[in-house]
């Protein structure tokens, strides 16, 4: 049984960018996932988010502007009736090689203990293949996203059998129905 859904945040929920998301004037929500987080309430489940954001160790943005990027998102969230239980963070660069940067299992893991579940009790909702595997190094279940600059992400997906939907609203929708 389905007690948490993490969700990944660029590409998931708001639009994604090769040049990372560096402001609050640069998130912009993906049409339909604010009622998606908020139809996921509505259906009890909890709901984080779970994201690399490796721009704070480039040095492109500060932990700060991440956190007025997340005001942000939690704004509207709750604006649509949703609401978030965490973020979770990984700020590390690739090379950096910490436990917490998906695909390792670090992040799923701090949920894991946040909300006193089991692994196998988590739904990852991502858009790359290292959302996949990070479900799967931590025994949770997945769903991917499909967006049109990561086609062998979605290559990955089908490879692992993960159910595969075009946004994160049809994605729900299915969960709930």
């Amino acid at each position: 049984m389905i007690k948490l859904i993490v969700l990944d945040r660029d590409g998931v929920i708001n639009e994604d960018s090769p040049a990372y998301i560096k402001s609050p004037e640069e998130w912009r929500a993906i049409p339909g996932s604010m009622k998606a987080i908020a139809k996921l309430k509505q259906y009890g489940y909890n709901v984080v988010v779970a994201t690399n954001q490796s721009g704070i160790a480039r040095g492109l943005f500060t932990l700060e502007t991440l956190g007025i990027i997340h005001q942000k998102m939690l704004a509207e969230v709750s604006e649509a009736g949703g609401q978030l239980g965490g973020i979770f963070v990984c700020p590390h660069a690739p090379e950096d090689m910490c436990d917490c940067r998906k695909p390792k299992p670090g992040l799923l893991l701090q949920a894991v203990n946040k909300f006193n579940i089991k692994s196998d009790e988590i739904l990852m909702i991502g858009d790359a293949a290292r959302d996949i595997l990070a479900a799967k190094n931590c025994g949770a279940k997945a769903i991917f996203i499909k967006t049109a600059h990561k086609l062998n992400d979605l290559l990955v997906a089908e490879k692992e059998g993960i159910p595969i939907y075009n946004n994160l609203a049809e994605a729900v929708d299915a969960i709930c129905a």
